[in-house]
């Protein structure tokens, strides 16, 4: 078995899709950085590699056998042993992966640049190592507005996926309201040259197109609309501030 030693991870916890586990580019210094004093490689084949990035369900069993408790945590000067911690990779991707203990991938991240390419230099030369999954990976239909597919996060950074999430989150509260008058003054805010088109629709209607609207790109139009939506909602507020406090020199 191939190991890779001293290595950088920043664990993005309980992240079933893989836009959400930053690369390296995109770590903050606020961010708890972890160094793995040994960790097995594994080069899995694609279909496997995108099951364990983008979702969260059941590791294949062998596999978990085959890294059972050979990778090990260094902190402070001491060398904790850990259950089911693994870097995988089809030679494309890579992605290092800690269950904490469980049989499914609670932890992921990613590599730094470095490390990444000594990955690639180690995996060139070796074959695939076959596992069985069921099902075969992510299913489109598993996509919705609390876990949007992956076309709407692309070419966005960090912080625009992350406020864009919480937009979402927004529109889906909104959408339990049912309220017509709310509703239609939100889309008015966001397409005010709809007006009197916007007053002769129904509820359902006027929040598909709103949600079908916001899905794409980020613009200022979304950030506006994101910040007023969330309004004397602390735990949104929350979110917030998380995302555009200044940042940490």
């Amino acid at each position: 078995m191939l190991y890779l030693h001293d290595v950088w991870v920043n664990w993005f916890e309980g992240e079933e899709n893989g836009y959400n586990v930053c690369h390296f580019h995109e770590w903050r210094k606020e961010d708890v950085i972890e160094l793995l004093d040994q960790v097995p490689l594994i080069k899995v084949d694609t279909t496997l590699f995108h099951y364990i990035e983008n979702d969260l369900s059941e590791l294949p069993q062998q596999l978990l056998h085959h890294v059972y408790q050979k990778a090990y945590l260094r902190k402070n000067h001491e060398r904790i042993q850990l259950d089911y911690c693994f870097i995988v990779t089809d030679g494309t991707g890579i992605l290092a992966v800690d269950t904490i203990g469980y049989t499914v991938p609670i932890r992921k991240s990613r590599l730094i640049p470095r490390q990444e390419q000594l990955v690639y230099e180690m995996v060139e030369s070796h074959e695939t190592v076959e596992y069985s999954i069921e099902p075969d990976g992510k299913r489109e239909d598993a996509y919705h507005i609390l876990s949007p597919n992956p076309y709407m996060m692309s070419g966005l950074t960090r912080k625009e996926r992350q406020l864009k999430q919480l937009l979402f989150m927004a529109l889906d509260q909104l959408h339990s309201s049912n309220n017509t008058a709310e509703i239609r003054y939100w889309y008015t805010e966001w397409a005010p040259e709809r007006y009197r088109t916007i007053q002769e629709m129904d509820f359902e209607d006027i929040w598909q197109m709103l949600y079908e609207e916001t899905q794409y790109g980020w613009s200022d139009k979304h950030l506006t609309l994101c910040e007023n939506l969330i309004k004397g909602q602390p735990f949104f507020e929350k979110l917030w501030e998380v995302e555009n406090r200044p940042k940490v020199n």
